[in-house]
Order: structure tokens, then C-alpha cells, then sequence
């Protein structure tokens, strides 16, 4: 599996599903029109760009382009880079009817499709691209339990007081939230940080 540095955008669940089998990255979905009505979800974009940078992958279509220009309108394009997937005509298999205007999303188009996407994009594809030594202590869900974020009566509200101090959203599940602290914080940020919200 290939391990990307950057952060990789994409629209929708089942294009995070397909990159998941393909490469090793913290991949974000935008649920779709959401990006244009949420807030938080851009300000997470941006703070996870300025660390990281972003692949913005949406699908060849009009709809992929706007969700793309309104990522780039709160991002700066410093740390942007931008995969586009060619226009294939066609339809998902999980879909009864095709798209509006009948072309393959990052979900429809092969594999080989998303590379040579990134490829252009100028992402390192190499297998050990990694800034980060492997041995880095990571933020585990323990930690979250031993921290009280959760596991316990006031788990929410201590999580809400994590999330607004990292400019996050409120909505990520554990496993999302867990994704971006380890991008944002090494585990020594973390625990600073959570020394000093409560």
C-alpha cells in the first residue's frame, strides 16, 4: 500500500471506501453540498491543510467541481494540490441509474485512473513516503478513554471542549477524531493540550 503524506478530500463514503483499499493517508470526506453549510468542517480543512496539505479528488462533473472550488475558496492554494479523474462515461454498480450527466465518479473510475490522477496532481507515490518516523507515539482510542473523552458521563462535553479549542467539528465519530488529532497534534501536543483545557 502507498503512504501519502497529505491529506486526500474526496466527496462521499463510498470514495473514501475505494481509496482506503489503495493508499495509506488520512482521507476526509465533504458529504457532499455539506462543505458549503459547514463551517467547521472548512475550518478542519484548512488547519489540516496548513499541516499537511490537501489532494482535492472530487468527481469530473459539475457537482465535483463546485464542492472542489468551494474547498479552494477556503483554502490557501499554497497547500492544495489538485487530482482530477478523467471524464469516463458510465454508471456506478451500486447505482441504479447513472449521474446527471451520465460520467464515472473517483468510486466508478479504475484504479490506475486515481494513480495516474495523483500522479499528475504531483503526490510522491513511493511506498515509504513518510515524513514521520514510524516509531512516533500515536493518540489511541486509551488515550481518549483515559482522558475522559470517552467512557464517561462528561465524555461529550469534554470532547466538545477538544474539538472547539482545535477548531473541529462536533460531529466526528471517534475514529475520525482520532484521524485528524494525529495529523494536527504529536502525542506530547496532545497531552499538553489536554492539560491545559482542563
Amino acid at each position: 500500500m502507498i503512504k501519502i503524506n497529505e491529506v486526500i478530500v474526496v466527496e462521499g463514503k463510498s470514495d473514501k471506501i475505494k481509496l482506503e483499499r489503495l493508499v495509506d493517508a488520512v482521507i476526509i470526506e465533504t458529504g457532499g453540498f455539506r462543505i458549503f453549510k459547514d463551517t467547521e468542517l472548512r475550518n478542519m480543512l484548512r488547519d489540516l491543510a496548513e499541516k499537511r496539505g490537501l489532494i482535492i479528488l472530487t468527481d469530473s462533473d459539475s457537482a465535483g467541481f463546485a464542492i472542489r472550488n468551494a474547498i479552494i475558496g477556503s483554502v490557501d492554494s499554497k497547500y492544495i494540490k489538485n487530482a482530477y479523474i478523467s471524464e469516463v462515461k458510465g454508471k456506478e454498480r451500486r447505482k441504479r441509474n447513472p449521474s446527471k450527466e451520465g460520467l464515472l465518479g473517483v468510486e466508478g473510475v479504475s484504479d490506475e485512473d486515481i494513480f495516474e490522477a495523483l500522479r499528475r496532481a504531483g503526490v510522491n507515490l513511493s511506498k515509504n513516503c513518510t515524513e514521520k518516523p514510524e516509531n512516533t507515539r500515536k493518540i489511541t482510542k486509551t488515550d481518549l478513554f483515559e482522558d475522559g473523552f470517552t467512557g464517561s458521563a462528561d465524555s461529550s462535553e469534554r470532547r466538545k471542549k477538544l474539538e472547539q479549542r482545535l477548531n473541529l467539528p462536533t460531529h466526528l465519530s471517534t475514529n475520525k477524531l482520532l484521524e485528524v488529532l494525529n495529523v494536527l497534534l504529536t502525542y506530547e501536543e496532545y497531552k499538553n493540550l489536554t492539560k491545559s483545557i482542563f
